[in-house]
């Protein structure tokens, strides 16, 4: 048998479809697996089913399709755990070289689609394969034939990969986080001046987050108090977490994204310390620090696939160590730290993640934010009143 003609024979030719259309329409990428044969894996995080299987090795009889229902149960949970999913994921599977005789009606269940395609005209008999991927049909027809069908379909799916690499790197690559400097330069000088004019306390008890005064209407405070510190130690502290935090989320999301997030994390620091420390003031940066982390949390499940690693090793660990260490340090203000956090996860939903995020997922992250902040302005001005 010629080379040609086992490159090109059925199956082949419709796994090379399926993968120019999951690819290049749907946007799924290739999960990598050891050990796995005779299959093609892809992931798109963003789809009703996360997960399509391109099944091509020959399944014979009930218990083999038993087998391969046993070995994608071990397989999703791995890549669950690895691409840190919440939720259960849907799979669907798309068997090219299955026997007649195989049952597969019993197989389908809500997170599992099992579709028996040795031809096109098979998605016919399949209602629920119509229902997933009403376009299936249609998008897995073509004018090219053997050699310019290869040609065609390799062309296309190099071209996208090429795109959605350029995309990534241009949210990835490193820039220079200005307003972060600015921000810090700020911090420093509202500590600086004061304190080489022997006016540090007076400013403070000035312009500090303080529950009564903010109340009697020197709103100013939830943010200027954001600003202050209360010794070199916590300034320095706060400065270096701005630092390393605040660059990397200023270019991942853009200057402006990153102010929004700064001040508005701010705000729900200061609102849940007045909200929980009736009259004690409080100052510092680390709500509005914290907020930081949960708009670094939340861009990272979106590009888990490259920062999952990161953000089991690094940003889970940081965030739980400073809280625990706020429950247990006297002096803390806790309250600001869990309300910037919440804040800064809120606003990120509402704002969004370039190339990641729907326009219905920040329309919602918008209606949500904007009632907890309502819920929020309550209980600081009237409940804890």
């Amino acid at each position: 048998m010629k080379h040609d003609d086992v490159l090109f024979d059925d199956k082949n030719v419709m796994a090379m479809k399926l993968l120019h259309y999951f690819i290049t329409e749907k946007n799924y990428n290739p999960i990598i697996l050891q050990g796995v044969e005779d299959e093609i894996w892809l992931e798109n995080l963003q789809e009703e089913y996360q997960v399509v299987r391109i099944v091509s090795g020959y399944i014979h009889n009930d218990e083999q399709f038993d087998f391969d229902k046993f070995k994608t149960k071990r397989i999703m949970k791995k890549i669950k755990r690895k691409t840190l999913s919440i939720f259960d994921m849907n799979v669907a599977s798309f068997f090219l070289n299955m026997g007649d005789n195989v049952n597969t009606e019993e197989a389908n269940t809500k997170n599992n689609l099992c579709i028996r395609l040795k031809e096109e005209s098979d998605l016919n008999k399949n209602e629920e394969a119509k229902k997933a991927f009403p376009d299936l049909k249609k998008k897995l027809k073509f004018t090219e034939k053997g050699t310019e069908l290869f040609m065609k379909i390799t062309g296309d799916i190099n071209k996208h990969n090429q795109e959605d690499a350029k995309k990534v790197e241009k949210v990835f690559k490193s820039k220079f986080p200005m307003i972060t400097y600015i921000l810090i330069a700020f911090n420093v000088i509202m500590y600086i001046a004061p304190a080489l004019f022997g006016e540090l306390n007076n400013i403070i008890l000035d312009f500090c987050v303080h529950g009564p005064s903010i109340r009697y209407g020197q709103y100013y405070r939830l943010l200027t108090g954001t600003f202050l510190h209360s010794g070199i130690v916590h300034l320095a502290v706060n400065c270096y977490s701005l630092y390393v935090l605040g660059s990397q989320l200023e270019s991942f999301l853009g200057k402006a994204k990153y102010i929004v997030i700064y001040f508005v994390s701010a705000l729900f620091g200061s609102l849940f310390s007045i909200i929980f420390n009736g009259d004690v003031a409080s100052v510092g940066a680390s709500g509005a620090i914290f907020g930081l982390m949960g708009a670094l949390l939340y861009f990272g499940y979106h590009y888990r696939v490259y920062l999952g690693n990161v953000i089991k090793s690094q940003i889970l660990p940081l965030l739980v160590i400073n809280l625990i260490s706020g429950f247990l340090i006297s002096g803390v203000d806790n309250a600001a730290h869990i309300g910037g956090l919440i804040g800064g996860a809120l606003i990120t939903l509402s704002l969004g993640v370039k190339n990641k995020s729907s326009w219905f997922e920040e329309l919602n992250g918008c209606i949500i934010t904007l009632l907890f902040l309502v819920f929020t302005i309550y209980m600081a001005f009237f409940y804890a009143a």
